[in-house]
């Protein structure tokens, strides 16, 4: 058991910095600082793959498509939509009111019927940064990432900053490291300093490869627990462990 901001640090070789996941149940921004989680300074944002997928099929029964085949469109499908249609863009608002900007992407679904997705392309990822788009108060999570950095300690905050990771499913939107890269650097205007954001093309699996690298060193062997213990102590133990 481990935080997944700090093996997703591990899997780009630091464990110091400041991970931002967009996963499939829900988005975080955490900073660690040599191994250790700052619990304060870890936000949530209940935006993420599965709502973007609810989302998406939303928007699309508000588009000229045909209403039958959109209500027959089953959970896989819409995921297949939105993974290979869907873009963070770099200019919401613009591309929003600006119809030149749109670019479709046309889809064959199972049945044989095709979908148009027009500005639902860019439409559907947008809440990870602008979460009142689907009427909630939380901050996007650009905004979480910088309070995540200021509640880090001055000793560690040069450190945690020049270290700043992408990681989860959500995160592999063709824009998104731009985009994230672009409102960060926003934020931090006037102070100095230039933001830059790692982004692995496996980035999707980063939590997952860092448990691996993690679980692989010499210092983790002392964490396991025995079956012998969990007999005794009960699931709880873990806590004790860890």
């Amino acid at each position: 058991i481990a935080n997944t901001g700090f093996l997703s640090l591990c899997a780009y070789g630091r464990v110091t910095g400041l991970s931002v996941e967009a996963g499939a149940g829900v988005s975080h921004a955490t900073s660690v600082c040599l191994g250790q989680t700052w619990r304060e300074a870890t936000y949530c944002l209940e935006v993420a793959g599965s709502f973007l997928s609810n989302y998406l099929h939303s928007l699309l029964m508000e588009s000229p498509n045909d209403p039958s085949v959109l209500k027959a469109l089953k959970r896989k499908t819409v995921i297949q939509l939105k993974k290979q249609c869907c873009y963070v863009s770099m200019d919401y608002e613009g591309e929003l009111h600006d119809q030149g900007f749109h670019h479709p992407a046309r889809f064959q679904v199972p049945s044989g019927h095709w979908i148009t997705l027009e500005k639902e392309r860019f439409c559907c990822p947008e809440p990870l940064f602008q979460p009142k788009l689907v009427h909630q108060s939380s901050p996007g999570l650009h905004h979480l990432a910088l309070q995540s950095l200021q509640k880090v300690p001055n000793h560690a905050r040069r450190d945690t900053v020049g270290n700043i990771v992408l990681s989860g499913g959500s995160s592999m939107f063709p824009g998104f490291p731009e985009r994230m890269c672009l409102e960060l650097n926003a934020l931090f205007r006037g102070t100095g300093c230039q933001i830059q954001v790692l982004a692995s093309p496996e980035r999707g699996i980063a939590a997952w490869a860092g448990g691996s690298m993690a679980a692989s060193l010499t210092s983790f062997q002392h964490a396991w627990m025995a079956k012998g213990e969990y007999q005794e102590h009960g699931a709880e133990y873990v806590h004790k462990i860890f």
